[in-house]
């Protein structure tokens, strides 16, 4: 039975959150703290972690960020709860280390999607290496069972969320990957308006792997249409390989 840490000062939405999860037959432990919410991710291990922004003590922006740099808790699925619903506050959320955002007030059926989704992320072993799809074109393979990439012949550590996405682009090397697809195939729910979340996650992945990444070589942007992934064939790959090292010997 999934164990969810539900870390929110808020009773009434605490006791909301919960009566509705261990109805759908989580096991649900309750902080209502940033300090001992943080105490009992460490302690606990949970299969996924509910945290509100606003906090007492430490607020929930520090306790993600804490929660990501602890090799402890880096890999537990984390679902920001919370009042602000500005472009600006999902942003910082999801560059603490959030996976998903959820914004109060929220349909029941809502959160429990955005919960189901998240725990699929809990296997060790990514969808990706479950079923006979692409794992490497030109310079970049994917290593399901650690959740790395190697890139260029260099080892890429990334988060579940990051491997996924990269992962949904490989598929489809060389075309253009709608936003809402992206976010069914990846995130797991139906799309809305906001696609903040893929263009953050989206900004990660180019800070690991573009030589430059405010000027993207691989992953780019189809305004208006989604994301392409372009990677060149296996033989162009060791020659720009051959040129970045050349470029490496001669700084």
């Amino acid at each position: 039975m999934p164990r969810i840490l539900v870390i929110d000062d808020d009773p009434a939405i605490s006791e909301l959150v919960t009566i509705n999860l261990e109805m759908a037959g989580y096991t649900v432990e309750p902080a209502n703290d940033g300090i001992k919410g943080q105490a009992l991710a460490v302690q606990l291990q949970p299969d996924l972690i509910m945290l509100d922004l606003m906090l007492p003590r430490v607020d929930g922006l520090t306790v993600c960020q804490r929660l990501r740099r602890d090799e402890r808790t880096a890999d537990i699925p984390v679902l920001m709860l919370t009042a602000l619903g500005q472009t600006q506050n999902k942003v910082e959320g999801f560059n603490a280390g959030a996976d998903d955002y959820l914004t109060k007030p929220f349909e029941v059926e809502e959160m429990l999607a955005r919960v189901r989704a998240l725990l699929r992320r809990t296997d060790r072993i990514p969808k990706a290496a479950r079923h006979s799809e692409i794992l490497n074109y030109g310079p970049l393979t994917l290593v399901p069972e650690r959740f790395e990439a190697i890139w260029f012949g260099k080892t890429v550590k990334l988060t579940h969320l990051e491997f996924e996405l990269l992962h949904c682009l490989l598929q489809r090397h060389g075309q253009t990957v709608s936003p809402s697809d992206i976010l069914k195939e990846v995130w797991g729910y139906d799309p809305d308006d906001d696609i903040e979340t893929i263009r953050v996650h989206i900004r990660h992945l180019r800070t690991k792997l573009e030589p430059e990444p405010r000027h993207p070589m691989y992953i780019k942007t189809v305004y208006g249409a989604g994301y392409c992934l372009e990677l060149p064939d296996e033989g162009k790959a060791m020659a720009q390989q051959d040129n970045s090292a050349a470029l490496e010997e001669h700084k």
